[in-house]
């Protein structure tokens, strides 16, 4: 069975869009609106557990996605293609990469996960820990990576999303997955080109923490700080987001 996915574009240059654990290919806020068609074909997919793909079962794991990502782009007839993935999709786009580097052109992450363990103390560990239960817990997530600035509007819609359209179990059984994961040294050295977009208000995954360790790790990585956002660029700052993704895929 082909596995569900959102389209856009039918251009040459072809990127998998993977999203961040809150999220869904429908949950890019209006970037959508601004990526652009004729140059690039854009593939967003939902992980099992989640959007279109809710009542598909899985084991909700980054591998798990793995596997999905290389079925879609033979599907699609994909041999190569680029990667662009928002925080726990960064690091689900890096496991794609550790799985068939020859088919990996190009690597965005956009306020991306590292590939090594995201480490918790007691009291982080208990709140994304306790998210998947609480709707309470998710919003202080949320409003932590976007730098206590998001209207409580905009929280409370990316919550209920949240929940709307990704299973308990999945939502879970991610965290399990990608919290502990090390990659890192399958990554490290490796040449494909990464470009790390880092909002200038998320208190969780700041620019030191990507100079500590995507450009440590990756030989042909640059970061960029995007002004005026937090974790969530493709919502807070989507032009400008739009921009320089897709000037990087085209450079």
């Amino acid at each position: 069975m082909a596995i569900a996915h959102r389209r856009i574009g039918t251009g040459p240059v072809r990127v998998i869009v993977l999203h961040d654990w809150f999220g869904t290919s429908a949950n890019w806020g209006s970037v959508l609106d601004h990526l652009d068609p004729e140059e690039f074909s854009y593939a967003f997919l939902d992980y099992r557990g989640y959007g279109e793909r809710r009542d598909v079962p899985g084991r909700h794991t980054l591998p798990e996605i793995a596997d999905d990502v290389l079925e879609l782009a033979d599907q699609l007839g994909w041999d190569t293609f680029s990667l662009l993935g928002h925080s726990m999709g960064a690091k689900a786009a890096q496991q794609v990469l550790v799985r068939a580097p020859e088919r990996i052109e190009k690597l965005i992450g956009t306020a991306p996960v590292p590939a090594g363990p995201y480490v918790m103390d007691d009291r982080t560990h208990a709140l994304f820990h306790g998210a998947a239960e609480d709707p309470d817990k998710r919003l202080a997530i949320l409003d932590l990576v976007t730098g206590h600035r998001a209207s409580r509007y905009w929280l409370d819609r990316m919550v209920a999303h949240s929940l709307a359209v990704s299973r308990p179990e999945a939502f879970a059984g991610y965290l399990a997955s990608w919290q502990p994961l090390d990659l890192s040294s399958a990554v490290k050295g490796s040449t494909v080109p990464v470009l790390v977009l880092v909002g200038e208000y998320d208190l969780a995954l700041t620019a030191d923490v990507m100079r500590a360790t995507w450009q440590a790790w990756y030989s042909n990585c640059r970061i960029v700080t995007v002004p005026g956002s937090g974790h969530y660029p493709p919502h807070e700052t989507p032009v400008a987001f739009a921009t320089d993704v897709e000037a990087f895929l085209r450079g």
